[in-house]
């Protein structure tokens, strides 16, 4: 009988909530385990609010009508209400398909400046790379564009390119994410590595990345990790100046 409900127990599918949150758990690994955002962190402490502007490319979205409620900056946003009671959180994606990192700094920075967001998640370098874009100018940009940003008051996450099986043979990323990465060190920048985390949950057999651009469900399952790994490390950075948490009686 003990046998019988063993294999029962191997053949009863997760709960939807379980298995997201194993999933999730999978990729901490690959996250960084703090990052320094000293103004968002003022923010949080001075104002009991956080206001996030994703500068993004059409991987920062999820197409269909309920698109943009399953994509990553709305699940983060979800998440970071969740990590910090008290606070008032607000995402908002400014998501446009097919921009550089130079176009997204001439077309949107303007405009992100007038927000005025205690942070700023600047996700970028496909783009660059299947136009072949010169990498030391896409360095040049993220560099230009951090200092600008910093010196308007506002914090930078880098979040660099996601990782596809089917185009990774066919897409020369490499130099991309190298001086991001390079950027990031240089000026105290966290990097939000998707695409060693999406090669991650590849390797381990997490998500079946080859069916994700057919299988929405998938993709959101994705997304909702993504916004949920990136919550828990914005939060780190800034719960010293969130309220606590209300006590139950």
């Amino acid at each position: 009988m003990r046998a019988a409900l063993l294999l029962l127990a191997a053949l009863v599918p997760l709960s939807p909530a379980l298995a997201r949150d194993d999933a999730c758990e999978t990729g901490k690994s690959v996250i960084p385990a703090e990052a320094v955002l000293p103004r968002a962190k003022a923010a949080v402490a001075e104002h009991h609010g956080l206001s996030i502007v994703v500068l993004g490319t059409g991987s920062s979205t999820l197409p269909g009508p309920g698109g943009e409620k399953a994509a990553y900056p709305a699940r983060l946003e979800a998440a970071l209400a969740g990590l910090l009671p008290g606070v008032a959180v607000k995402v908002v994606p400014d998501v446009k398909p097919r921009q550089t990192a130079a176009e997204m700094m001439e077309q949107e920075a303007p405009r992100i400046a007038e927000q005025k967001p205690a942070l700023v998640i600047w996700q970028t370098g496909t783009v660059d790379a299947i136009k072949g874009v010169d990498p030391d100018e896409f360095r040049a940009i993220l560099e230009q564009g951090v200092e600008m940003f910093q010196a308007d008051g506002m914090d930078v996450v880098f979040m660099n390119m996601q990782y596809s099986p089917r185009t990774d043979s066919m897409i020369s990323i490499n130099a991309y994410a190298e001086n991001m990465r390079w950027v990031a060190l240089q000026h105290d920048v966290p990097l939000f590595d998707r695409l060693a985390l999406m090669k991650h949950w590849t390797e381990l057999g997490t998500f079946d990345l080859y069916d994700a651009s057919k299988n929405t469900d998938i993709a959101e399952r994705v997304h909702d990790c993504i916004g949920r790994l990136l919550a828990g490390l914005i939060a780190g950075a800034v719960k010293d100046g969130a309220a606590p948490a209300a006590e139950t009686r």
